[in-house]
Parts: C-alpha cells; sequence; structure tokens
C-alpha cells in the first residue's frame, strides 16, 4: 500500500500496515553503472512480528506500525548479501587485514567491517536502539505537542539518533552491496566490475577511519559550541605570558577547523601576556574536541623577561564549557539573585570603548559565579555575552552536582601549579610536547603551539573510549 493511500488514525498520521508474510524477490539494481541482484522484500521490512527479543516492540495495534516505529524497527533489521553474509560475520571469520595497496577485495571488506563493529561500540548501539524505541512511543502519544519545548527537545534528540543509525545502516548496506557486486562479477567473468567494486569498497576503507573519529563525538553535548577559558597560574608573568600563548594556539586551532572565534573577555597583565581570557568557538563538534585540553598545561622554556637567560616553569588552566545547541537551560537564573556591574573597560578597543562603561560583570549572587564581558562597543550587548558565559557556567556546575557527569570539564582553575599538569611543553634544553594522560608526544613545540592539536586531541578521545568500555 502506497504512503498516500494509507489510513489516517485518530491521531492524523497515517498507520503502515505490516505485512504478515513478506515476499522476496531478486530485481536488479545499478552500483557504478554495473546490475547486480539483491534481495528485496515487499512491505518495508523483514521482521513484521515483535518478539522480546526486538527493541523494537509495538506498543498500540501490533498489525500496523506508525512513522516513528517503522523507522526504528527499520534499523534494527540484519542487512546480508544475497547468500546470507553479514558484517557480523565478516568480523567473526577473521579475515586477515592487509595493507591497503593490496588487491584483496576481503582485506578491504575486513577492515571495513571492523570499523562498522568500532563505531556500533563507541555508539554504545544496543542502548541507542532501546533509547530510539522509548523516544518513537513518546513521540507516538497523542498529548505530545502539549509541551511545546518538551516536545521539540524530544524530537530534536530523536532525528540526531536515527541520523546517526541510518548513516551506520547505510554505510552497511553499501559493503554488502559491494560484496554481492564482486561475486556477481566472478560469476560472469566480468573483470571490470570487479575492478570497480574493489575501488569502491578501498574508498570506503579510507573514509571509514572519518567515520571512526565521528562516532567517538557521541556525546549529548559533544556537538555544541563552547567556552574556552584560559587564567594564568603561578609564575607571575612568566605564565601570564604563557597564558596568552595557550590562548592563542586555540584560536589558531578553531581557525584551522573552520570554527568562528569570538573574544567574550580577556584581562591583561601588567606586564605581558593575560591573566585570563575567554573565547567563544563556534561550530559543529567544537566542544566535543575541546574538552580533550581540560587541565593545566606546563611550559618550562629560556624566559624572555629574564636578563641572567635562566630556565623558568609557567603554568596556565584551561576550562571548557558547552553551549547548549538548542537553547535549552538546566537552571532558571532570576534577575534577583544577579548582581550586575558595570565599569570602564580596559586594553585596546578604541577612544569610545575606553572612555564609557561599556564594561559588564554579572555576579550569580547564590552560587559566586561571575562573568565578564568588556570586547563589544555596547553595554548591551556586553551584559548579552556575559549573560550567556554566566548561564553556561551555572548550568554546568548544576549537571556536576546532580550527576557529576561533565564534573571533568569544569574543574577548578585554583590549583594550577606542579604535579596537576595534563601536558608538558619543553622548549629547553630539549624541544618536546608530551600528554602525561595518554603519553603521546610531538618533537615539533613551534607546530602544536601554531594549532596543531588534533593528534593529542584523538588520542585522548580514543583513551577515554577505551577506559570507559573497560569499565563496563
Amino acid at each position: 500500500m502506497s504512503p498516500s493511500r494509507s489510513p489516517i488514525n485518530r491521531h492524523g498520521s497515517h498507520q503502515i500496515p505490516l505485512p504478515s508474510t513478506p515476499s522476496v524477490s531478486e530485481k536488479p539494481i545499478s552500483t557504478s553503472g554495473s546490475p547486480i541482484f539483491r534481495r528485496e522484500f515487499s512491505g518495508f521490512c523483514s521482521r513484521a512480528i515483535p518478539s522480546s527479543k526486538n527493541p523494537c516492540q509495538f506498543h498500540q495495534n501490533p498489525s500496523i506500525l506508525t512513522p516513528f516505529q517503522y523507522f526504528c524497527t527499520e534499523a534494527a533489521v540484519q542487512h546480508s548479501t544475497a547468500d546470507g553474509l553479514t558484517v557480523e560475520g565478516i568480523v567473526t571469520s577473521n579475515w586477515p587485514i592487509l595493507d591497503e595497496t593490496e588487491s584483496d577485495w576481503k582485506s578491504h571488506a575486513a577492515a571495513i567491517a571492523q570499523s562498522i563493529h568500532l563505531i556500533k561500540k563507541r555508539l554504545k548501539w544496543k542502548k541507542l536502539v532501546v533509547r530510539l524505541d522509548l523516544l518513537s512511543m513518546q513521540l507516538n502519544k497523542p498529548d505530545i505537542w502539549d509541551d511545546p519545548v518538551h516536545a521539540g527537545k524530544i524530537s530534536r534528540e530523536h532525528g540526531s539518533l536515527m541520523g546517526k543509525m541510518k548513516a551506520v545502516r547505510a554505510f552497511e548496506r553499501e559493503l554488502l552491496e559491494h560484496i554481492d557486486m564482486i561475486n556477481l562479477a566472478r560469476e560472469e567473468n566480468d573483470p571490470e566490475m570487479e575492478s570497480e567494486s574493489l575501488k569502491a569498497l578501498l574508498r570506503m576503507r579510507r573514509n571509514s577511519k572519518e567515520k571512526e573519529l565521528q562516532a567517538m563525538l557521541s556525546g549529548e553535548q559533544d556537538s555544541c559550541s563552547c567556552y574556552i577559558e584560559v587564567q594564568a597560574g603561578a609564575g607571575g608573568t612568566e605564565s601570564m605570558d604563557w597564558a596568552a600563548m595557550v590562548m592563542q594556539m586555540y584560536k589558531m586551532w578553531a581557525q584551522r577547523r573552520g570554527y568562528k572565534v569570538t573574544v567574550v573577555d580577556e584581562m591583561s597583565g601588567e606586564i605581558a601576556g593575560i591573566k585570563r581570557a575567554t573565547i567563544k568557538v563556534d561550530g559543529e563538534y567544537a566542544f566535543g574536541y575541546a574538552k580533550a585540553e581540560v587541565g593545566v598545561h606546563r611550559l618550562v622554556r629560556i624566559s624572555p623577561f629574564d636578563s641572567n637567560k635562566r630556565r623558568h616553569t609557567s603554568f596556565a588552566a584551561v576550562a571548557v564549557i558547552p553551549i547548549s545547541g538548542d537553547g535549552s537551560t538546566h537552571v532558571q537564573i532570576s534577575d534577583s539573585d544577579l548582581r550586575i556591574e558595570r565599569f570602564r573597560a580596559g586594553g585596546a578597543g578604541g577612544q569610545h570603548v575606553n572612555t564609557t562603561e561599556s564594561a559588564v560583570r554579572i555576579v550569580h549572587i547564590p552560587t559566586g559565579i561571575s562573568a565578564t564581558c568588556q570586547n563589544e562597543r555596547s553595554q548591551h550587548q556586553n551584559k548579552a555575552s556575559a549573560m550567556a558565559v554566566l548561564q553556561s557556567r551555572v548550568d554546568q556546575l548544576e549537571m556536576a552536582r546532580q550527576a557529576q557527569m561533565n564534573a571533568q570539564h569544569t574543574q577548578s582553575l585554583t590549583d594550577i601549579t606542579w604535579g596537576s599538569q595534563i601536558r608538558s611543553y619543553v622548549l629547553h634544553p630539549y624541544r618536546m610536547v608530551k600528554d602525561l594522560r595518554t603519553s603521546y608526544e610531538v618533537s615539533d613545540p613551534d607546530s602544536v603551539l601554531e594549532g596543531d592539536l588534533d593528534g593529542f586531541i584523538l588520542s585522548y578521545l580514543s583513551a577515554s573510549l577505551d577506559k570507559d568500555e573497560d569499565g563496563r
């Protein structure tokens, strides 16, 4: 039955009938211009009857599927080749994985299957399916839109999870279709068709690394933009200069990734550098990547401020705070809980900025959390920016208090000294940058200070995932 002619239920949505016994037909399809055969099921999915093993249970009429239930069920179907080979079957077969230069389709297929297996593991696939089913049931409630804010949040999460699941399923199907094509090409003695599919598998194998990376960033707030805060630690002028170098490093890193960078607040040091500064980094997955940088960063160098050219050690602390992508907040801040202070902006900014009280500091009295902005030309803009930072900080504090889910992203910036660093940047007597959490290191500090941080970030994210998996 076509969707345009499907019956309408009492809630106004289409009901999709389930075939009691799906029929199977062999139809030619085209991939890269060559025909292959693939099993096609009439109806919408092959798993028509719900069971206790199926996470997508039908809690309404079991003979019909609503659209949300259909998507969930379709995602749970296990795809296979014409001869029944599945991705899980490829993984358990332990086909040898050779170098990419080797023209061995089984090697490419095994590497891709291993990537899919890793992606599912990182996405916590079984929990994702269960969560998606729960969201689907909520969206099918007749009164869901009585609360538009809640419904919108549920709908966005459902869409995000469904997008991730459909992307993995599409990657699976593409792999299995190319395997079908290779088998058919060999049966028909068609080397050109086989060569095309082999090249396609090689492209998939290379693309799978990027998909593995995307799967690392599957946290609730990983896709959000963020604030990056840098504060000078022990070391006086040395550390203030180092804090400015760290902030510049993050600006360059963000620009490399195509993110938009806005300076929210900056307090300059008396002689050089900064005492503290906050930037806003706008872009997809900015928080997911930047959260790897939270902690104390240590620099060892010959001091440019020491006339005796002695070696000095400096510290700077970094905090990263997510900005909720849907604009929702965990804590409603009352105006009566705020103390707003206005003062004259300092530093560069032009004659108008420095001669009017355009800078704003907002203090949340119950928690003592404050936020300052002085980089905009108008007091109104500074107040809006400071309030956005304050809201994010208060939300993060509340989340940490409730479940300690994000405590590592808001660690204290008060103990910025020996023994608390996550990374060491050594410019003398040798040159090296080493992450003390993962032992990842490079011998070119200049490239790191110019924003080449992805190696450190990916190493930390991988180690964190492995730790989480070992702990379960």
